[in-house]
């Protein structure tokens, strides 16, 4: 286990561009952490985070390292591994940001490494800190069919990967976690549109368990779109991560319809009559939460919610889709 870390928490952050700039926010404004600065390589972007928050700047990874508890690594994913690896050795506790790494190897290096170092490693699917991901996994049971839609506008940010690995392995995570299910099969589909790799891709995932998902992302989208909706035995959900809000319609009401059907109380085609339950969901900023988690499992010296297993799970999968695809068009 863990040792269990007395006192406050001394954080940073290794990359503030568009992500990790939140990071440092946050951080700088959380109870039981000293926030001891940054690592980044663009001296403008460097010189105005440590101005917002009055934070050191670190000219090395090593120098990081060395004067934090814990740290949060929001660099381009193919330096993921190149990051951590000196980090675990310094003693850190890491949050790497989704996917884990580039590669399954790379993945595989970084847990070894912190498993040698006996230390933690959370994994920045951010979702799973979302309030609607909370309401999920109290009253998602038994899924059934799921289907995930995840847009977004084009921007050249993220694109050393593949928009499965960019944006679709939040999906992935969330189904993993709700179906509770070896996979069957997959079956997947994309095209490159301005990137050297996929920029639109859809995955079919077959579980053990009968249940399917059906999972689909675009970095070519005009609008923003994070959605899933769950059917399931006893009810249909739909909720919106980006909004955190939702409605979910309950079997007994639709059979409650059917009935009204059949002896005339209710026209065929007019579902008006079918209550819709609007969802009540807590709203709060996932990174906040997810932060605070992290700190939190840093201090209690426990595994966090989203740990090295799930992340490498989720990076499988998106591989394997990422294959498929690849395969596909050559």
């Amino acid at each position: 286990m863990f040792k269990r870390s007395p006192g406050k928490i001394r954080c940073g952050v290794a990359g503030v561009g568009s992500l990790g700039q939140h990071h440092a926010r946050i951080y700088s404004t959380l109870p039981h952490v000293e926030f001891a600065g940054i690592f980044e390589t663009n001296d403008a972007r460097a010189a105005e985070i440590c101005a917002q928050h009055h934070c050191r700047r670190f000219a090395t990874i090593a120098e990081l390292g060395a004067a934090c508890d814990a740290v949060s690594v929001v660099v381009p994913t193919d330096r993921h591994a190149e990051v951590a690896l000196p980090l675990l050795a310094a003693g850190c506790h890491l949050l790497i940001e989704k996917p884990l790494c580039a590669s399954l190897e790379e993945a595989e290096q970084v847990l070894a490494a912190a498993r040698k170092a006996n230390r933690l490693v959370q994994v920045g699917h951010i979702e799973h800190f979302n309030p609607v991901m909370s309401y999920l996994e109290k009253h998602a049971g038994r899924p059934q069919y799921i289907t995930t839609e995840r847009l977004a506008p084009y921007t050249p940010r993220g694109t050393e990967v593949g928009v499965v690995l960019d944006l679709m392995i939040h999906d992935i995570g969330i189904v993993l976690a709700l179906v509770g299910s070896p996979i069957k099969q997959i079956d997947s589909v994309g095209i490159s549109v301005l990137s050297k790799t996929e920029d639109i891709a859809n995955a079919r995932i077959e579980f053990e368990n009968g249940c399917v998902a059906n999972l689909t992302a675009s970095r070519m989208s005009l609008k923003k779109n994070r959605e899933i909706r769950v059917f399931q035995d006893n009810a249909y959900l739909s909720l919106d991560f980006m909004n955190q809000k939702g409605h979910l319609v309950k079997k007994s009401d639709i059979i409650a319809y059917g009935v009204k059907l059949k002896v005339g109380l209710a026209k065929a085609g007019d579902a008006s009559s079918i209550p819709v339950h609007e969802i009540p969901i807590e709203k709060g900023e996932p990174l906040a939460i997810e932060l605070a988690h992290f700190v939190e499992s840093v201090r209690e010296a426990k595994q966090p919610k989203v740990g090295g297993a799930l992340g490498k799970s989720a990076l499988e999968v998106a591989i394997a889709i990422t294959e498929q695809i690849r395969k596909a068009g050559k």
